[in-house]
């Protein structure tokens, strides 16, 4: 890669896949940039697995394209997989192989000869690399799977819901290590379908919705389409067509003297003007979470995708 294309860690165009009539991608256009986490949002079934198969080679697309630190994520699969971190969805471990066994297996198909940061990374995981991966609870496996995705200081990493089963104090400890990963110019897409995990973690969001990617955002501009959920009671009666046509306002109710509404930050102004050509005998306005911002603007449907 060479000027700007040095800059993106990951690049899809037009990617497609097809199982048969179903339709599981369509068209995602997706960069990544290095020193980034791009966090990848979307219901279950909306397709997120699928584009992480994808991009990881073990899928082919029926149309499109993956670029994955300048290699062709399909014909280039093996190169792929000694320089990206991958944490699937279910972590691929041998029952009877102990965590200390999984590191050396990995490096030896990295090609390296120790374990890497494989100690300090399970320390600051708590994770007992000397039990055999059958005895590992689920938070463990994942823990293990994230050691040995993160040992070898790969460039990128891609990681499918890896936090399922982590308590509160490894999910910080997660968090600080993407951190660190970024920090260094590593990059990072983070597939998740709790808003929450990807709002502490990631730089941008991508949406991804019944296979389609419906919007790509800075989570900095996020707080400027949070909801607001707006109650007021007037002292007269109010006519339901004087709220009507006011841009961006949702879920309007106009009853007697009572008005309820939701309405993103940069409709507030508009809003307050036209309540103050009543006489407001109360209001209250509260601030939805992100999570409730995120529901109502991209919806909740489920999609036929994995």
């Amino acid at each position: 890669m060479t000027g700007g294309a040095a800059e993106v860690a990951v690049a899809t165009t037009g990617l497609t896949k097809r199982f048969g009539r179903t339709t599981a991608l369509q068209d995602v256009d997706l960069a990544v940039r290095r020193g980034e986490v791009l966090g990848y949002l979307g219901p279950n079934g909306a397709g997120k697995t699928t584009t992480l198969r994808l991009l990881m080679g073990f899928l082919r697309p029926t149309s499109g394209s993956a670029r994955v630190l300048g290699l062709d994520a399909w014909r280039d699969a093996a190169r792929v997989h000694a320089d990206v971190g991958y944490v699937g969805g279910e972590p691929a471990l041998h029952d009877r192989l102990t965590g200390r066994e999984h590191v050396r297996a990995t490096a030896r198909l990295r090609g390296g000869d120790g374990p890497g940061r494989a100690p300090e990374l399970a320390g600051r995981l708590d994770l007992d690399l000397d039990r055999p991966a059958r005895e590992l609870s689920k938070g463990n496996r994942q823990k293990l799977a994230l050691v040995l995705a993160m040992m070898s200081d790969p460039p990128l990493l891609v990681l499918d819901e890896p936090t399922s089963g982590f308590d509160p104090l490894a999910q910080q400890e997660f968090q600080a290590l993407l951190r660190a990963h970024t920090a260094t110019g590593g990059a990072a897409l983070l597939s998740s379908h709790v808003l929450g995990e990807v709002q502490r973690s990631a730089d941008r969001i991508g949406v991804l919705r019944a296979g389609r990617l419906v919007a790509v955002e800075a989570m900095e501009d996020l707080p400027a389409r949070s909801l607001h959920r707006v109650r007021a009671r007037f002292e007269d009666e109010v006519p339901a067509g004087d709220f009507a046509g006011l841009p961006g306002l949702r879920d309007v109710v106009v009853s007697g003297t009572a008005l309820s509404c939701s309405a993103p930050a940069s409709a507030l102004d508009a809003l307050c003007r036209r309540m103050a050509t009543h006489r407001l005998a109360d209001l209250e306005c509260t601030e939805a979470d992100l999570e409730e911002t995120f529901l109502a603007y991209y919806g909740t449907e489920r999609a036929g995708a994995a």
